[in-house]
């Protein structure tokens, strides 16, 4: 039993010997010796030109801790007594010094974790995302890897990002972090530290959910900001359950709907009379600007990015009612997002969408508003360039790689749009 409290020097120094204990390979006999050089470190106190007493202080508790067989000490050159050199650890003596500082042993911390995700891992049913997830993590702790974003030092985060993943179970509709915050842990803030990591997760392991961001992550998962709104244009006629029809036509120039609403129709059309084609487009923006240009003959549909699963639910509705002799249309940015948002509604909803100013003329004829792609950019693009739902896209993807360039659709000038197969 050590009989002091360590000083935030000795504290820091004796935490950098036990780093360099845990990142040792124990399958390996013949180690390194465990040391640290004091100029290699963080000392403020030591180091200060000011105040000899935090150096002073760190030379009496790390004699005494020598004294007492943990540790050796080595003296700068013409500096006995004044400035250390380094300070090694005697490794037999490790296991003494965990406790000491308040710091479990990393392998503590790993089979904690462990029992942990063990001790609920029968509670997720068999080829769940989220049992992926859990097997996944296990695996990396028993390869002595990161169990990110697991943290080993945080059970308490741990605990909670665990109790996060059971409780998706639990939602039926679309359903505000806030609420599932508190019906999860009695408190509205709680989930804040935690969407991050349940994010990464559900990227990682989800169905086709790597390309998403967070937040379109979370949406799969029933989890948004707040109550979410789909914006819709032209003479839909929508039909829930209930039986009654709600006919958008006379709103202009749009209309938002609940989510919720999107989620449980049982029938959606539009008036064929009036409409000659559908666009769905990427971002709100965009959408009003195509409702302003080139409004007439024409139902829009505001995706807000990648779509959400009550909007998916909605163009499937309309996907089996629409004559196939209306097309159904895609416009989003000419980059990785915009071309994974039209292989999500091929594969989710319909193959019958199609692109919408998402080729290499509309590229090439805006190209003074585009930009570089990044090395991220160029990964994705020649992922997704082997895709069969996409095999149509693979001239642009081509062309996107060999210029370098991508675009928002806000740059693209509708009224000066050529018409044809791929103009609104």
């Amino acid at each position: 039993m050590i009989p002091f409290t360590p000083a935030p020097d000795v504290a820091a120094i004796v935490q950098a010997l036990l780093d360099l204990v845990e990142r040792r390979d124990p399958r390996r006999p013949i180690q390194r010796v465990i040391r640290v050089r004091l100029e290699d470190l963080a000392l403020p106190g030591y180091f200060s030109q000011v105040d000899p007493i935090p150096r002073h202080t760190a030379h009496d508790q790390l004699a005494a801790l020598a004294q007492l067989g943990y540790l050796q000490l080595a003296w700068q050159a013409g500096q006995e007594g004044h400035l250390l050199a380094s300070v090694t650890l005697v490794p037999e003596q490790a296991p003494a010094l965990f406790p000491w500082l308040g710091r479990d042993p990393l392998q503590a911390q790993r089979s904690a974790l462990a029992d942990l995700l063990l001790g609920d891992r029968f509670r997720l049913p068999p080829d769940d995302w989220r049992l992926h997830a859990v097997d996944h993590t296990l695996r990396q702790l028993r390869a002595g890897r990161s169990p990110a974003p697991f943290l080993l030092a945080d059970p308490a985060f741990n605990r909670d990002l665990l109790a996060a993943l059971l409780a998706l179970d639990t939602i039926a509709e679309e359903t505000p972090y806030r609420v599932f915050s508190v019906r999860t842990f009695n408190d509205s803030k709680a989930f804040d530290a935690l969407k991050g990591a349940v994010a990464t997760l559900a990227r990682r392991h989800g169905p086709g959910w790597r390309g998403l961001t967070p937040a379109e992550a979370l949406a799969e998962l029933g989890l948004v900001a707040n109550p979410a709104h789909v914006f819709l244009y032209g003479p839909w006629r929508l039909v829930p359950e209930s039986g009654e029809v709600i006919d958008l036509a006379p709103f202009h120039p749009a209309v938002g709907i609940p989510a919720a609403l999107a989620a449980a129709v049982a029938h959606v059309t539009v008036d064929t009379g009036q409409v000659q084609r559908v666009v769905c487009v990427e971002n709100l923006a965009a959408f009003y600007e195509l409702i302003r240009c080139q409004g007439q003959g024409l139902a829009a549909l505001c995706l807000w990015g990648n779509p959400a699963p009550p909007v998916r639910h909605l163009l499937g509705r309309l996907a089996e009612a629409l004559s196939a002799a209306v097309p159904l249309g895609v416009w989003a940015d000419i980059d990785y997002g915009g071309l994974n948002i039209l292989a999500t509604l091929r594969r989710q909803v319909s193959p019958r969408f199609q692109p919408i100013l998402m080729d290499s003329a509309t590229l090439d004829a805006h190209a003074r508003w585009a930009r570089p792609l990044t090395p991220s950019d160029q990964r994705l693009l020649a992922r997704l360039g082997h895709r069969p739902l996409l095999a149509d896209m693979q001239p642009l993807v081509e062309h996107m790689l060999r210029r370098g360039l991508k675009l928002e659709q806000e740059a693209i000038q509708l009224a000066g749009a050529e018409s044809g197969s791929h103009a609104p």
